[in-house]
């Protein structure tokens, strides 16, 4: 299990852009969607460090951030992608309860 500091590793204040819409937060959450795969550990662990959220509570803030054209604008392309993702496991999800491939 991953420790503090491999948390610790995800160097966010970077990403901050003091002229854009979006809270700091946001803006760190998105750039944690970015780049966490390049990081040893679990991103459960990264999220719990950097936002003091529960996963569960993190991916229900980040669902309705990647609805907002605020963030839109803010990264076109990872918002764009994190969207298909979320349909996709949506419709997934759907064909499981149906019981067929769709």
């Amino acid at each position: 299990m991953p420790g503090p500091a491999e948390a610790s590793a995800f160097s966010l204040d970077t990403e901050v852009d003091e002229s854009s819409p979006l809270s700091e937060r946001d803006q760190k959450m998105l750039a944690l969607e970015r780049q966490w795969w390049k990081y040893s550990g679990a991103k459960e662990q990264a999220v719990r460090e950097l936002f003091d959220l529960s996963a569960t509570h993190y991916y229900q803030i980040l669902n309705a951030l990647i609805d907002t054209e605020e963030a839109l604008a803010h990264d076109p392309m990872l918002v764009k992608r994190l969207r298909r993702l979320r349909t996709s496991r949506q419709r997934a999800r759907t064909a499981r309860r149906l019981g067929t491939n769709a």
